[in-house]
This record gives C-alpha cells, sequence and structure tokens, in this order.
C-alpha cells in the first residue's frame, strides 16, 4: 500500500508549496521571490519542490489557479446568501469591501502577475485572462437576473474598484463603485421597457 502513502505526500507537499508560495509572491512580488526562499518558507527541500512544480513558472500558474477557485466560490458564496437579483449584483461590491479591508491586500493577484510576467509568460499571460473571464461570467450571470443590458460597465466598476484599491490601499473603493452600481440599476430600471 505504498501508493496511497506517497499520493497523500505529494497532496501535502504541493499544498504546503502552494500555500507558501501564494503567501511569498502575493506579499513581495513574483520577481523578489527566487525559489531558494521558497524552499526555505516551505521547508521542502528544492529537489521536491521542482518534482512537484517543475518551473517557477508552472509554480506561478498553480498559484493562481488554485487561487482563482477559492476567489471565486468565495465570492459566490457570499453573493448566493442575498436574494434579489438587484441585491446580488450590489453585494459582489460589499464582498470587495471586506476583501479590500483585509490585512495585507495588496490588490488583485491576477493583475500584479500581469504586471510582472504578462509580457514574458504565454502560460501566466492565459492564467491571468481566464479569471478575467471566468470572474466576466460570474458577474455576467448575476447582472443578466436583473434584466437589465448591464453587464459592461458594473464589471468594469468592480475591476476599476479592484485596481484602485490595490493602488491606494483604501478600502472605500468597493463603496464608491457600489453606489454607482446602485446609480445604473436604479436608473436602466426606471427607463421604458427596462427590467420586464
Amino acid at each position: 500500500m505504498p501508493a496511497p502513502a506517497t499520493e497523500e505526500r505529494d497532496r501535502l507537499d504541493r499544498a504546503t508549496l502552494l500555500d507558501t508560495a501564494e503567501a511569498l509572491f502575493y506579499a513581495h512580488g513574483i520577481q523578489a521571490v527566487g525559489m531558494d526562499r521558497v524552499r526555505e518558507a516551505s521547508g521542502l527541500p528544492l529537489k521536491r519542490i521542482y518534482r512537484l512544480c517543475a518551473t517557477k513558472e508552472d509554480l506561478v500558474v498553480a498559484v493562481l489557479r488554485r487561487r482563482d477557485r477559492r476567489w471565486r466560490e468565495s465570492l459566490a458564496a457570499h453573493v448566493e446568501r442575498v436574494t434579489g437579483p438587484r441585491e446580488r449584483v450590489l453585494a459582489v461590491f460589499d464582498w470587495l469591501a471586506a476583501w479590500f479591508a483585509e490585512p495585507g491586500f495588496r490588490g488583485c493577484a491576477w493583475i500584479n502577475a500581469h504586471g510582472e510576467l504578462g509580457a514574458a509568460s504565454e502560460a501566466v499571460l492565459r492564467e491571468v485572462r481566464a479569471h478575467k473571464d471566468a470572474f466576466h461570467a460570474q458577474l455576467s450571470d448575476w447582472v443578466r437576473a436583473t434584466g437589465l443590458p448591464l453587464t459592461e460597465p458594473v464589471y468594469l466598476l468592480a475591476e476599476g474598484a479592484i485596481v484602485t484599491a490595490g493602488i491606494t490601499g483604501d478600502p472605500s473603493a468597493a463603496g464608491h463603485a457600489r453606489g454607482a452600481v446602485e446609480a445604473l440599476l436604479r436608473d436602466a430600471g426606471a427607463g421604458p421597457g427596462a427590467g420586464a
């Protein structure tokens, strides 16, 4: 029965590696963190790390992919607790406000990765685009449920709030964007034939 033990060890070591790399990359930047620092912080031998992820680029992609799942699942859990389509759209911005106020918030991990590696790494660029496309699709589902054609402005307000909060360190960007979305929903719903 050594196979299950090996699979479990791989799973645990991979989780340790991804947890460590994600924390370091997000706090300090991908290019500023060398693999020796990941080795030291994770307690995993370098040979083991490279067996789990053959290159640093592979590690970055794995970190972004796992973070994407966790990020969007957390957002969906928050939004879907709310009843009413318009309230769900606004709940996106309440979730963003809570995220922006977390200790250690450094903006969007995918935008950060794109800024550091997007021009040099096709794999990282694909992962960044996959996350943004998935977030857009998720948001689109909630906006479409309102019956109003507002997906693009709501998406751009969400992305703008994320970038603004990341750069300024001020979580109030989510509240400002929420107010703009609330006005859009109200105004579009008052128009002729809207929201039927």
